[in-house]
């Protein structure tokens, strides 16, 4: 068996012929470009299903080993986009506006389908974001002291009267 690992650098794609276009090194450290066409794809397809196909295909597995299932999705959400008509900006903005959460909405209103995507939405970026003990600027014990000029808001719930302890 070869012991050549891969080690993607930038993944995009090509809408024409439709190819996703992997940039990335060999253990020698070379950078080399695949070029893997995407075959049997339309405005109607599924870009998760054809996401999981391409990544797990055995041609391909190797190289994409270090791509995301999530950013080969976003790259098969834009070739769709681009299949119907829609132009980059457009298709761009709206898989920005999928893959955030607004801090104004009411999750109580969605069903599950919604709140699991965007409770997986807030996973990563807290996953994103968050410091770890390897991590060189991490800090075990942090305190902070939050002015109090602002105005301190009370609710009816925290409130001491009425439960009998």
């Amino acid at each position: 068996m070869d012991n050549t690992s891969y080690t993607a650098k930038k993944c995009g794609i090509r809408f024409q012929p439709p190819a996703i276009i992997l940039v990335y090194e060999k253990t020698e450290g070379k950078s080399r470009q695949r070029i893997m066409p995407i075959r049997n794809f339309s405005k109607f397809s599924d870009c998760g299903r054809a996401a999981e196909q391409l990544k797990n295909n055995p041609r391909h597995r190797e190289y994409l080993r270090g791509v995301s299932l999530k950013q080969m999705e976003r790259l098969y959400k834009l070739l769709k986009a681009h299949l119907k008509g829609e132009s980059l900006d457009v298709s761009l903005n709206a898989i920005r506006r999928e893959e955030t959460v607004d801090p104004d909405e009411d999750l109580n209103k969605l069903d599950d389908k919604e709140l699991a995507k965007r409770k997986s939405i807030m996973d990563e970026l807290f996953e994103k974001n968050r410091k770890k003990k390897d991590d060189p600027d991490f800090e075990y014990n942090v305190e902070m002291d939050f002015p109090e000029d602002g105005v301190v808001e009370s609710c009816g719930w925290d409130d001491e009267s009425e439960i009998g302890l």
